[in-house]
């Protein structure tokens, strides 16, 4: 596998840059910018082509826009692959209940079954592992389709037990923006009542709620044993969205207890 030094070098030499070109071309970045740290000196230059030193995220910021390249491909060179780092964060577990800012910028690829079994009776509980029939890898940006531009994600704390068992602690939710308005009234069942995602000023939280003029109420699920919280209207809290989806494990319980019994 060819070197990340060697790739720069190969890059700069088709555009027919001299280590000088190079230097020049950065002191002006650093210029622009106010700081040397952008600055890529002579001997450095070429230690980072021959020597396989790592730049500094200043000088890789000055390589890149240099050499007209995209900083997401010269990181995954060095082997810092962002497409992976929301797969890296799903295997830390924080306890309190927070929002997750990675951006759907379009990058890496996803996994997707692209064939599925005909005879497939969409009506009925299947086991769709045994339906696929192909899978493959998609551009993320051919998911641009689904709009997520107006949704983020949040993830519940492996401790926050407020709305368990409908969403348990490690759970992944879908936030849609556009719904930030609480609505009081309006729904049958508990399955039915809008959960809403909120930021105050000790963190995130995930509940039901109730709005009246001076105050927001958080309401747990029964089930969880914990109390209702208030929150002052706009000065304490605010309502980052509605959950339109979730993602969760069934067996998170048993895997609690099993690590119990290990730790």
């Amino acid at each position: 596998m060819e070197e990340p030094g060697q790739k720069l070098k190969r890059v700069r030499e088709r555009l027919n840059l001299r280590y000088r070109d190079v230097e020049e071309a950065s002191i002006r970045i650093a210029e622009r910018h106010q700081s040397d740290e952008f600055v890529l000196g002579l001997s450095r230059l070429a230690d980072i082509e021959n020597k396989g030193t790592v730049p500094t995220l200043y000088r890789l910021y000055s390589l890149c826009a240099i050499y007209r390249l995209d900083p997401q491909d010269v990181m995954a060179w060095y082997g810092a692959d962002l497409s992976k780092l929301p797969g890296d964060a799903a295997e830390i577990e924080i306890e309190r209940t927070h929002e997750i800012r990675f951006n759907a910028n379009g990058y890496g690829q996803v996994s997707m079954p692209l064939a599925l079994d005909p005879g497939i009776d969409l009506r009925r509980t299947s086991y769709l592992s045994r339906m696929i029939q192909r899978w493959g890898k998609l551009p993320l940006m051919l998911l641009n389709s689904l709009e997520v531009e107006e949704h983020r994600y949040g993830y519940i704390g492996t401790e926050d037990y407020f709305m368990s068992p409908i969403l348990q602690p490690g759970s992944l939710v879908l936030i849609d923006e556009t719904r930030r308005k609480i609505a009081n009234t309006g729904w049958a069942t508990e399955y039915d009542r809008p959960i809403y995602f909120f930021e105050h000023r000790d963190g995130y939280a995930c509940a039901w709620a109730f709005q009246t003029d001076n105050q927001i109420v958080l309401q747990p699920h029964p089930a969880s044993q914990s109390n209702p919280i208030f929150y002052k209207h706009e000065e304490d809290i605010e309502v980052v969205g509605q959950v339109t989806g979730v993602a969760m494990r069934l067996d998170r319980a048993k895997r609690r207890r099993v690590r119990s019994a290990s730790g």
